[in-house]
């Protein structure tokens, strides 16, 4: 399988990284992809998700994993078969505009969009009642699903999510949707690792970390490229301009955040004035203060882990994940 084989690579050379295409045809999923069509904004889409059974004792709860915006449902690999060993039922979708979901030309993307469409994806498999667990902008996603349909959701985890702190607000100059689009067409491999390693690994790199790099770089290096830098320039302008901070007092079910304290994710701060950007994504007093806004917050800080902490410290995260899914 390629994902398994990536992993043996120590560096991907340039000739070595896979080309996908604009949905991430070539590239191989842990688990059988599913697909859900439905029509929005007047056109056809299609929400690729893999549904995940129990391999251990069910316990009747189901698991919803939201995706970053410089990841894919299959970057949750362990997570998913840590969850589903332990009873859980997992669905981790692709959301429209992502990875191998629809890439559509003209879309109006925001937090309240995707949230409806992924509601509509669980209403469609009969499930009324979801633990949600966003890591990066899908904290964003997952805190917006939480307000809009709170009736649906049980428990919020929050990973690392993005948003904890409103960049415009703070001082970010804003970048329009054209100027981002040129922007990611000049996305590549070297460009995606720089910009993890600096914000994401404190600087440190494992080989383990090129997979999920190549899988975001095989998209911006075959056909399709201007389609996919379209969708995730769409998405940059939509995730700074739609704060959900200012919600989180709004949040009302039980709430996990597991913040990676060496995490300094923050987007816009290469266009920010230097004292702006020097300030910003400070996980640890961010963390703090999100789970002081949100009602019914427990907070799990790991000092030693950065952006993503399933992937960098896996055992770690996910004995204090199952501890916190526990304890709801």
């Amino acid at each position: 399988m390629l994902v398994a084989g990536l992993a043996l690579i120590p560096s991907l050379h340039a000739e070595q990284r896979p080309v996908y295409g604009p949905h991430l045809e070539g590239f191989s999923y842990p688990h059988p992809i599913k697909r859900f069509g439905f029509s929005s904004q007047r056109q056809p889409l299609s929400m690729a998700y893999m549904d995940v059974q129990p391999t251990g004792r069910a316990n009747g709860r189901t698991i919803v994993l939201m995706h970053g915006k410089n990841f894919c449902a299959a970057t949750w690999q362990e997570s998913i078969a840590v969850l589903s060993q332990n009873g859980y039922r997992v669905i981790a979708p692709d959301q429209i505009g992502f990875c191998s979901s629809s890439k559509p030309k003209g879309y109006q993307f925001s937090f309240a969009q995707l949230a409806h469409n992924t509601q509509a994806l669980l209403r469609s498999l009969d499930l009324d009642q979801v633990t949600v667990v966003g890591h990066s902008m899908g904290g964003m996603l997952a805190s917006r699903f939480a307000l809009n349909y709170p009736q649906m959701v049980e428990q919020l985890v929050l990973v690392n999510p993005i948003g904890l702190e409103d960049w415009q607000a703070e001082g970010v100059p804003y970048a329009s949707i054209d100027q981002l689009y040129q922007s990611e067409l000049k996305t590549d491999f070297e460009k995606i690792k720089a910009y993890q390693k600096k914000f994401y690994y404190n600087g440190e790199w494992k080989p383990e970390y090129d997979r999920w790099v190549a899988m975001l770089a095989g998209m911006y290096a075959g056909e399709g490229k201007e389609i996919v830098a379209w969708n995730q320039a769409q998405t940059s302008e939509m995730l700074f301009t739609q704060p959900v901070i200012h919600e989180f007092g709004k949040i009302s079910m039980p709430a996990l955040l597991l913040i990676g304290g060496k995490d300094r994710t923050a987007p816009g701060a290469n266009r920010a004035p230097d004292d702006v950007a020097q300030r910003l994504g400070n996980y640890p007093e961010l963390g703090r203060q999100a789970a002081a806004m949100i009602p019914n917050a427990t907070l799990v800080p790991f000092p030693e882990l950065g952006h993503s902490p399933q992937v960098e410290a896996p055992d770690v995260f996910h004995k204090a994940l199952l501890k916190g899914l526990r304890g709801r």
